[in-house]
């Protein structure tokens, strides 16, 4: 039932009573721990003074209405948004007070100073965004100091004006600048109200144009709102072409027009143009045009750069510069400037063709800019070419260089420094970074270079920062340049000179007439391919340049020095230091003064601890301070503690792990007992072996270890405390005996006689007897008497063993070791005396376990814990406080902030089904996890029954939502997401305690309230409301982890019925009430409509972003966790957000991930290398030294305030955001933000699981990249940025994709060109003999080699290895990713890439695809693998490989040369790669009887006709159009694209005719022409049986039969025939079937350009029938070698060893598994 359409909780609820979300403002004398703190009620005070202000009209004003409830009744905001608003300017205000230094005051300065902070960084947008457009700023506050109480108010009303505005704006928060343009309109009306102005029309005071209930959303944001859902309808769901329609962008950009103000005015005029259909700001077309258009100047570069190298290459000297001591040469090197006017021209030309239809009669300027560019480039051009020109006419004229001819020369190079001027005046620019393009007098130089934009201005960066990239760029290019000039350029230069002094006559055709001048053509099959790879290899270059610059600068970080336990075993001595140096907040007497010696003294302190050199501590610094051993003990306890109840350690190690409380007076650290492992037996060693010798000399050898001298003290205070305060009764005779033994132990240390008094070698006799004695104590049986005769056999050994003096009875009663009186010495000594402790005091039996394992331990434990995860973690957290970062603030003064998770229709927990649910193969998820985490589910059980469980049933019954959690905890969950963030909230908690320790009246419910005002979880659940209207046991699990996690909060968008077809919808928060026991509203704010206008993720957060508080919001994705122990630096990551990096404070701090999904499977291996080495070295390096780091959905914490005022934390238009993270980071860049990144503090992040998955997340992202090249923040950047950093943004996001599609189509030009060279006869006539030609084909070869060998991801996966694992351990994992087929997995990864950026780029089709992330251990079905890989692979790899046959059998040249062998392998691992790829990486490929079953379905759903609904998975008819799809959508120059490259096919018929031996070795044209006719006769005689069949085949199949019958007989009279009067053979008909099924197939291809128009022809069901042949065809090529494989012994167990290889380390049957073979265990 869904709620009223608008419901105020107070009808509901006592005012006093009324929900709330964070703070009961409207209660402020409740019992409430945030409450407590003074600076809470100083706002709300502030809030509340209203004074004398002009009463809103209409509306009854309350004693308890504020200043928000004032602007809320003025301008029509709902209340709901004002309760919101006011929470959060009350939490701001109040976190800002308790952040300043020296504390808060009480005389209203400090309220000032912290409102006015508020202020300027909230409306600094609109500030910029009024001198952009040339209005003067409506935020009018006084200077005087006479009226603080007024200033104070005004700036609480404008603060809070803009915060209600952008509260209710819904997806017009999205739109910064519009919401400028509102704030700026009703700050006027503001500032009338105040200035009690009178409304000239009526004489009443002024009142807004938006007065009234809900009025602000009704005249304000639903007429706009309106207006954007109406281009989004025009948008066809995102398929029209960008240029069609505006997106958000171009709303938005409308306000940064001076001329909003006269056409859209106010009140909001909307016959205006905001509602015309032109473009704004941009406009996106469809083409690789746009790489050009945005890069210019990187092909500028790259394009001068190789007329240079050829222009230099040309005179064939050994070094290029030599070539210069000839002047012809140097006057040649000129035409680069006329090359470069050329560009700048193509460049102006595209600019004019692109964005000619944003001018009109308002945009005048654009146009006249436009027209301005082409005609002064052209003019450039010209004035180039003429004085080019009439250099050397003067030259050949007078036959030398003469001073006329050198005065013309003198001319061309004036005009050169004149048309470089500008770029030097660039270069003066980029070495001063403090003069920017923003000054009045160099605008003009701005608007003709890029244009008026508001956004891109001020992008430098610092000098130093700058000499770095620049210096990273000069050695990559560097290498770059001398590589292409040695190996690419220089060995074409002879046969291109060969072939142009040549004429060739050996052709196999007859069409030589056409190359015989020059042999162009040859020449351009020669130099294409190793063009295209020197336009593509700087990304190569960059690759593998940035590893070993990320790595270094991960070295520089501290980062991987500490890998294992062994090695946080060394240096846990140093850890206390470290967690109180980073962890604790100074002293609040550091904080307020520090001194320039203060500062170097940190400094010097921190690098010794970084280093390792930094002093542990020592008794007497225990003994003077122990507030510092148990705030490191109550954090790693804590850390320790989570880990068991995440079921990564168990009970033993926990108490292996933990710090034990020191309660038995022990004089050092208890240090965890892994850690002393056998040093007490080492030491009871040395005594033995120095038995003679000094008591220092022992001392110093047992003290060279920390963990040994503490084992060896910690055992005598135990066994001392254990004696004498708890096992024997005080008041008793043998208590003194046993004190006086202490006494002469401590004494003869304490005088330096312990070798001199005692004998060592008796040590071993003691240790063994105190064994026996505290095994007894643990025994649960214990017997008192046997404990008492334990004690009787140490006395005697100590006695008369132990000392070395022998003492008579006598002498033992005198010096009180024995008893007095001799009747007492007859009986046995211990009998009476021994008092145990209660049972249930954990405290003793904890320690004497402890006791008893540092007696017995014989083993370093270096094991221990014995979970990887659990072992990863704490090494990272121990090597990441050595590194250097910010100083932790306390709790109170630390940065709030907010976590969100935008949640769509992922699974929250898995249910009791879905874990007992059995797959195709009969595995459920709960054995496949039972199995992968076989020690984690042990530790699980273990936990279950120390609580409690007594049957292994109950873990389906009173255990099943622990069995839920914990299976939940190991997919990518909802529960495992909050989990992970909720650790936050409990870290707080803990460091509240501890900055909290010193004060006397500390609670539980003050730390509470702090961590509560610091820290809030929002997940914006954008279809809660249809879980619970529909019955979804999500809801209910949403509700359950509501329950759980107090700080948790869930905002969802609630549709209400109003009418028949009538929806009202309500942005809604909801808590759990523990008071109540349900969920309870906080708000409800009603929307104008339908969230979901663009990118449904963007606007999910964008929807939840409301809810968010703090000063810092982090970005989480529905596949991350969190770790508890990270969660304690989160102090330090904000205070990043205070320091300068370069000569910016960030904006966005970038945190580092860790991938968790690594040990499923080798594909999920390979893609988690893949993802680490991307989230870590490589983000590393973007960030320093390329200061060009971006937000790829990474878990990054954004200033939450700052992107606040500037549209969100992503863009939303549709499809062209699709990839909606990077255009956060490009926003932020733009309005001049600066991102770093932070590896001191990791995230968790799951990765998809299965082979599919992780293809369709490549396409996604491939896609999203090819969007990307369309949009104008890409253009914006590429444009503005300066050069370096431009090569810096280009290579690193669309230039990658750009670039791996650049490689393979020159793949595509390589072999179709050596095909040409083989067929037509010019390989061997011309070329047979010429190495250098092979040697620059071979240099484009070994280059396409790297990246198929996937380079591009495993080398800097290899160098972040090697740094945080070691060298060896790197090379091992790299040589075992080779052996599981690393390289076949990259070939077919970077096929996908190339696939999907160019066909999206060309055609469009970009969609958001759901890869699911569930774990995959079924069998993929061949149907479904053809469906998703057929164009994208297969079918590339069947024309690769035909060319390769085709080029064995007709290359004329040796074949066992290494440029052939070289050419083979490479071109055959990639067909092999993008064949073999689905099957391998999927269980059970190779299985006989799946593979027959496999393609049985394949020919089922092959003929299945299905109709119009029939889905792709079940028809092949209904996926073939669907695959054409993007044909209907693409422009006019996509199509005619389409169709040139599918011209490609006829060449393979074109080139083998002449080849057939019914040729006769005829090179006339007349025998192509004969081909297409055998082909058209082919397709008339398969149109005549279709049309028989179709007609006939139901009703007179006498017919059919008749029809085939002669057209059999038909062909084998024209065979006879053939053979009788022809040169015909038999093996023309395979070779010819070589020449036309490619001719065929590119006639297909091209029909399905002409859909629209072939569709209602009889010749459009020929194309269909013949494309189901092919597919049959192409199917069946792509399984016969699978199922050859399939059908041979032994084959099946080796793909499922590369499969799950990892797997099988951990003891994983997984061949079992996934063949039935094993039966499913028992809970």
């Amino acid at each position: 039932m869904f709620p009223p359409p608008y419901r105020l909780d107070s009808r509901s609820f006592p005012p006093q009573d009324e929900p709330f979300n964070i703070i009961p403002i409207h209660n402020l004398h409740t019992d409430h721990p945030c409450l407590r703190y003074q600076q809470v009620h100083t706002v709300v005070s502030s809030l509340q003074a209203v004074g004398d202000l002009q009463k809103p009209p209409f509306h009854p004003w309350l004693p308890s209405m504020d200043l928000l409830d004032w602007l809320g009744m003025f301008f029509g905001f709902q209340r709901d948004n004002v309760k919101n608003q006011r929470e959060h300017l009350v939490l701001h205000l109040a976190n800002a007070k308790m952040r300043l230094s020296p504390p808060d005051d009480n005389d209203g300065t400090s309220q000032a100073i912290v409102l006015r902070e508020f202020r300027c960084k909230l409306l600094e947008n609109y500030t910029s965004w009024c001198s952009y457009v040339g209005k003067a700023s409506n935020v009018c506050i006084s200077d005087s100091s006479s009226c603080g109480s007024d200033i104070s108010r005004r700036e609480l009303l404008y603060v809070g004006l803009y915060l209600l505005i952008w509260g209710e704006s819904a997806n017009l928060r999205l739109m910064p600048e519009c919401i400028c343009y509102i704030f700026h309109h009703m700050a006027m009306e503001l500032n009338k109200i105040l200035d009690d102005y009178t409304d000239e029309d009526t004489g009443q005071p002024w009142i807004p144009s938006t007065s009234g209930e809900n009025a602000f959303l009704n005249c304000v944001v639903k007429p706009i709102y309106d207006t954007i859902n109406i281009e989004v309808g025009r948008s066809k769901n995102g398929t029209a072409p960008h240029d069609k329609w505006r997106n958000y962008d171009d709303f938005n950009e409308y306000f940064w027009s001076k001329r909003c103000f006269h056409t859209l005015t106010w009140p909001l005029d909307f016959s205006s143009s905001f509602t015309s259909e032109r473009k704004t700001g941009f406009v996106e077309q469809r083409t690789f045009w746009n790489v050009f258009r945005s890069f210019d100047r990187l092909w500028l570069m790259l394009f001068l750069s190789l007329q240079v190298m050829v222009i230099l290459a040309w005179e064939e000297k050994k070094l290029p510069w030599w070539a210069l001591d000839n002047k012809d040469v140097k006057i040649r090197v000129l035409t680069l400037f006329i090359t470069w006017s050329g560009m700048r021209f193509l460049h102006a030309s595209l600019e004019a063709a692109m964005e000619f239809s944003r001018v009109s009669r308002e945009t005048l300027g654009l146009g006249l800019r436009m027209v301005l560019k082409i005609l002064v480039a052209a003019a450039w051009t010209s004035a180039f070419v003429t004085c080019y020109t009439r250099i050397w006419a003067q030259k050949n004229n007078d036959k030398h260089w003469s001073d006329e001819a050198n005065q013309r020369v003198t001319l061309f190079l004036r005009l050169a420094f004149l048309y470089g001027f500008p770029e030097l005046g660039k270069l003066v620019f980029f070495f001063l970074p403090s003069i920017t393009l923003n000054c009045k007098v160099l605008y003009p130089i701005s608007w003709w270079f890029h244009g008026d934009c508001f956004l891109g201005q001020g992008l430098k960066e610092g000098v130093v920062d700058s000499f770095k990239y620049t210096l990273f760029w000069a050695v990559v290019l560097g290498t770059k340049f001398t590589f292409s000039y040695f190996f690419q350029i220089k060995p074409l230069i002879s046969p291109t000179k060969q072939l142009l002094d040549s004429t060739i006559t050996e052709y196999e055709w007859d069409w030589q007439t056409i190359f015989s001048v020059s042999n162009k053509f040859i020449i351009g099959l020669l130099w294409l391919p190793v063009l295209l790879i020197y336009l593509a290899d700087t990304q190569i270059w960059y690759s593998i340049y940035s590893p070993f610059v990320g790595g270094a600068m991960g070295l520089l970080q501290q980062l991987g020095e500490i890998r294992n336990i062994e090695q946080l075993s060394l240096r846990f001595r140093f850890f206390a230091s470290a967690i109180q140096f980073n962890l604790m907040p100074q002293e609040e007497t550091k904080i307020t003064c520090r001194t320039l010696r203060e500062k170097f003294n940190e400094a010097i302190h921190q690098l010794k601890l970084r280093c390792g050199l930094s002093q542990p501590f020592k008794m007497v610094e225990l003994e003077s301070n122990q507030v510092k051993v148990s705030t490191f003990a109550l954090i790693w306890n804590e850390i320790i503690t989570t880990f068991r109840e995440e079921d990564i350690i168990s009970d033993d190690e926990v108490e292996l792990l933990q710090l034990p409380p020191n309660s038995w007076e022990i004089k050092v650290i208890c240090w965890p007992c892994f850690l002393l492992g056998n040093e007490l037996l080492r030491a009871l060693v040395l005594a033995t072996d120095l038995t003679d010798a000094p008591d220092n000399w022992l001392w110093h050898k047992i003290c060279k270890n920390e963990y040994r001298r503490c084992a060896v003290i910690e055992t005598y205070d135990s066994v001392k405390y254990l004696m004498l305060h708890a096992l024997i009764k005080s008041n008793t005779e043998e208590h003194s005996i046993l004190k006086v033994i202490f006494q002469e132990i401590d004494h003869s240390i304490e005088i330096g006689k312990f070798t001199a008094t005692f004998r060592t070698a008796a040590l071993l006799q003691v240790h063994s007897k105190l064994i026996k004695l505290v095994e007894l104590l643990l025994d649960p049986n214990r017997d008192v008497n046997e404990i008492g005769y334990a004690m009787q056999e140490l006395y005697e050994i100590v006695v008369h063993s132990l000392f070395k003096a022998k003492r008579t009875t006598y002498q033992l009663r005198e010096d009180g070791l024995a008893r007095k009186s001799q009747t007492a010495m007859a009986g046995t000594l211990f009998e009476n005396t021994v008092e145990l402790l209660d049972p249930g005091n954990k405290n003793f039996y904890m320690q004497v376990k402890r006791l008893h394992t540092i007696l017995t331990t014989r083993d370093p434990m270096q094991t221990i814990p014995g979970n990887n995860e659990a072992r990863r973690r704490l090494a990272f957290f121990s090597n990441s406080l050595f590194m250097k970062m910010p100083r932790a603030p306390p709790v109170e003064k630390m940065t709030a902030f907010s976590v969100l998770t935008p949640f769509n229709d992922e699974d929250v927990l898995y249910s009791k089904e879905a874990l007992q649910a059995k797959n195709e193969d009969g595995i459920s998820i709960l054995y496949y996890l039972q199995t992968i985490y076989d020690d984690e589910w042990k530790i699980f059980i273990q936990r279950m029954q120390r609580e409690g469980m007594e049957t292994a049933d109950e873990i389906w019954t009173t255990r099943l939502r622990d069995l839920r959690l914990w299976a939940s905890y190991r997919g990518q969950t909802l529960a495992r997401t909050v989990r992970g963030m909720m650790y936050y909230y409990r870290a707080l908690k803990l460091l509240a305690f501890l900055d909290f320790s010193s004060k006397t009246d500390t609670n539980v419910i003050e730390e509470e309230g702090i961590a509560l005002m610091k820290y809030t979880y929002v997940v914006s659940c954008q279809k809660y409301w249809e879980h619970k209207a529909e019955g979804d046991p999500r809801a209910e699990e949403i509700m359950d982890l509501l329950k759980h996690n107090e700080a948790l909060r869930v905002s969802y968008v609630d549709q209400v019925s109003t009418g028949i077809d009538d929806k009202e919808y309500y942005s809604v928060l909801v808590k759990y009430d523990p008071q109540l026991h349900r969920e309870v509203e906080i708000y409800r704010i009603k929307l104008p409509g339908p969230i979901k206008l663009g990118e449904g993720k963007p606007e999910n957060q964008n929807h939840g972003f409301v809810f968010t508080r703090g000063d810092a919001v982090q970005t989480i994705d529905m596949n991350q966790d969190n770790y508890f122990e990270e969660a304690l630096k989160i102090r330090n990551l904000l205070e990043e957000f205070m320091h300068h990096h370069g000569i910016r404070r960030p904006t966005i701090l970038g945190v580092r991930e860790h991938i968790f999904t690594g040990s499923v499977s080798s594909v999920a291996w390979f893609m988690s290398a893949q993802e680490t080495s991307f989230v870590t070295l490589l983000q590393r390096l973007f960030a320093n030294p390329l200061k060009i780091r971006m937000h790829y959905g990474h878990p990054d914490v954004f200033d939450r305030l700052w992107f606040l005022t500037r549209g969100g934390l992503s863009k939303a238009s549709k499809v062209i955001n699709i990839s909606e993270d990077i255009f956060a980071g490009f926003n932020c860049t733009l309005r001049g933000g600066s991102v770093t990144h932070h590896e001191y503090i990791q995230v968790g992040k799951g990765r998809d699981l299965g082979f599919n998955q992780i293809s369709t997340f490549e396409t996604k992202i491939a896609c999203g990249s090819g969007e990307q090249i369309l949009s104008r923040d890409v253009y914006r950047l590429g444009q503005r940025l300066d050069f370096f950093r431009t090569l810096s943004f280009f290579y690193t996001t669309i230039g990658y994709f750009f670039n791996t599609t650049v490689i393979i189509l020159s793949v595509y030009v390589f072999v179709w060109g050596q095909l040409y060279l083989a067929l037509s006869g010019v390989e061997n006539s011309v070329l047979g003999n010429d190495n250098n030609s092979k040697k620059a084909v071979s240099a484009v070869i070994n280059q396409e080699l790297i990246i198929q060998f996937g380079l591009f991801t495993t080398l800097p996966a290899l160098f972040e290895s090697s740094i945080e694992t070691g060298f060896l351990e790197a090379i091992w994992e790299f040589l075992v990713m080779q052996l599981q087929l690393s390289t076949v997995f990259y070939t077919f990864s970077t096929g996908t890439r190339a696939h999907f950026f160019g066909q999206t780029v060309l055609h469009g089709g970009a969609k958001y695809r759901q890869t699911g992330r569930n774990f995959v251990v079924q069998h993929i079905s061949f149907t479904e693998n053809y469906r998703q890989y057929a164009r994208s692979h297969f079918i590339k790899a069947i024309e690769f490989g035909s060319i390769l046959i085709i080029y064995a059998i007709y290359t004329p040249s040796a074949k066992v040369t290494f440029f052939y062998i070289d050419m083979v392998v490479t071109c055959w691992l990639l067909v092999i790669s993008w064949i073999f790829a689905p099957f391998l990486f999927n269980p059970s490929s190779f299985d006989w009887l799946k593979t027959v079953n496999d393609f049985d379905d394949f020919m089922k759903w092959i003929w299945y006709r299905g109709g119009v609904f029939a889905k792709e998975e079940q028809s092949w008819e209904s996926w073939w159009y669907e695959e054409q799809h993007h044909l209907l959508t693409t422009s006019l120059w996509g199509k005619l694209l389409e169709i040139v490259l599918n011209l490609r096919f006829f060449f393979f018929q074109y080139g083998i005719v002449y080849h057939l031996r019914i040729a006769g070795q005829s090179r006339s044209v007349s025998v192509y022409f004969w081909s297409w006719i055998y082909i058209f006769v082919a397709f008339g005689i398969y149109l005549i049986m279709s049309y028989v069949r179709d007609k006939y085949g139901a009703t007179k199949h006498i017919y059919v039969r008749i029809v085939d019958s002669l057209l059999m007989i038909l062909g084998i009279l024209v065979i006879i025939a053939l053979k009788a009067f022809t040169a015909f053979e038999f093996v023309d008909i395979l070779i010819g079937l070589l020449a036309f099924i490619p001719t065929g197939w590119g006639l297909i291809l091209i029909a399905q350009v002409f859909r629209t128009l072939l569709r209602q022809t009889r010749l459009w069901d020929l194309v269909v029938s013949m494309a189901r042949l092919y597919d049959i065809l192409f199917g069946v090529i792509v399984m016969t070698p699978v199922a050859v494989l399939s059908w041979m012994p032994g084959f099946q167990s080796m793909q499922t060893r590369i499969l799950f290889n990892d797997a099988f380390s951990k003891g994983l049957q997984m061949f079992k598994i996934i063949t039935e073979k094993v039966h499913q265990k028992d809970a």
